[in-house]
């Protein structure tokens, strides 16, 4: 079952980097344009636009692999028992230095108001994209200490073996 869970944690974060690689390159080209205003996204260029897809885009999909994913599996192969819920999950992950709940939870409600585009609402959408653009290194981040804390354990069950 261990090896199972470290097949599929390194598989998913190597999906991750994949996110971390896109993400880093749209933000270079984006750096100039940030934050947003109404003003200055109504004028980006077609090109620009795309690129704030991307990033919105593998936001969205870096923090979905964490949370629907990654966290799990991780606990799981640390030792945690891992039925329970999600938001005990956060609190282990809290509790372990690797997370903060407040934090994953206003990057959770950012990327779940972008999900929903409506006419007339670019103001909202401009205030979250901002938020995301600002809070993506964050999410970098924590991708790169849970990986860290996947390979502490690792390595000591290596030594161990």
């Amino acid at each position: 079952m261990k090896n199972k869970t470290k097949e599929k944690l390194e598989s998913y974060f190597f999906e991750a980097k994949k996110h971390i690689e896109k993400i880093k390159s749209v933000k270079l080209l984006l750096d100039k344009k940030m934050p947003l205003s109404l003003e200055s996204f109504q004028s980006l260029s077609e090109r620009e636009l795309d690129k704030l897809d991307v990033l919105v885009f593998r936001f969205s999909k870096l923090q979905d692999l964490l949370g629907q994913k990654i966290f799990r599996y991780i606990l799981e192969y640390s030792g945690f028992d891992t039925n329970i819920s999600f938001v005990k999950i956060l609190s282990e992950l809290e509790r372990e230095g690797l997370l903060d709940i407040d934090r994953w939870r206003a990057l959770r409600d950012a990327r779940n108001a972008i999900a929903h585009e409506y006419p007339n609402e670019e103001d909202s959408m401009i205030e979250e994209i901002n938020f995301i653009y600002k809070e993506v290194w964050y999410l970098i981040a924590l991708s790169q200490r849970l990986e860290d804390y996947f390979n502490e354990i690792k390595q000591t069950r290596d030594r161990d073996n």
